[in-house]
């Protein structure tokens, strides 16, 4: 089923967000994009000319290539937000790889129009500039994390993070590919995930890992994950994904 731009209800928080009136401005320029897990929208060098509003449980991530072939994700992104000229005015060209993690719905617009609507509206303008000083915190609060909380702490943070965007505890993710995220070797992410299914915390099923206990899971997390979400909370208000929204995008 395809995003509905017409309805009062957008299914990204960020564009929810908006007064009325700016997100009117906006709505005539948003068009519907549905993804598979895996697409990429960027490859790093390429010009960014589209903005890519995940709704529902859509994800993104941002991962960055290294020398030694690994890739490492530095940002996730879920209907919170946006990817793609939010700061740069679409003139730039793409730094890091951009892959969808949850495939689904999202909503896209041109950066130039994008521009366009920030020079117009004052209040579009500082939506955004507030959603990139949020974007910094939760990069920020990535590099401490990997510097500094082990590989279990990490791996229950990125999950957390995972199902609070998306209302759902089961993640579409291989640990070969969770291992990627997190920048670590395959048979030491398989230790990690042995280690929490023997607690009970998690669960494999083909292509996927579940979320049998969130409540140890939290426990287990460090506390980045909380720290992001107080940022985004102080920044922009009800943006970020709460219970009740996730619970409801569960059902």
């Amino acid at each position: 089923m395809m995003v509905d731009t017409t309805s009062r209800e957008i299914g990204n928080n960020l564009l929810r967000s908006l007064r009325k009136a700016d997100l009117e401005l906006i709505r005539p320029h948003l068009e519907p994009f549905t993804s598979t897990i895996g697409q990429t929208l960027y490859s790093p060098g390429d010009n960014v000319q589209t903005v890519y509003f995940p709704c529902g449980p859509s994800l993104l991530s941002y991962v960055v290539g290294l020398a030694e072939g690994k890739h490492v994700e530095t940002l996730l992104v879920g209907r919170e937000g946006a990817i793609g000229g939010i700061v740069s005015e679409g003139h730039l060209p793409a730094f890091a790889l951009c892959v969808v993690q949850h495939g689904g719905q999202f909503l896209k617009l041109e950066a130039r129009k994008l521009e366009e609507l920030k020079r117009e509206s004052r209040a579009i303008r500082q939506v955004f500039a507030r959603y990139a000083d949020c974007i910094m915190a939760q990069t920020f609060q990535a590099a401490a994390c990997n510097a500094a909380h082990t590989i279990e702490q990490r791996t229950a943070r990125w999950l957390i993070a995972a199902i609070d965007r998306t209302g759902e505890h089961e993640v579409p993710l291989t640990q070969e590919q969770m291992a990627g995220m997190l920048g670590i070797g395959r048979t030491y992410m398989s230790r990690v995930i042995s280690a929490l299914k023997e607690r009970g915390i998690l669960a494999t099923r083909r292509g996927g890992v579940l979320i049998a206990d969130p409540e140890a899971l939290q426990a287990l997390s460090c506390e980045c994950h909380a720290r992001v979400k107080e940022h985004f909370d102080t920044v922009l208000r009800g943006v970020y994904p709460n219970e009740e929204e996730s619970a409801a995008q569960a059902q």
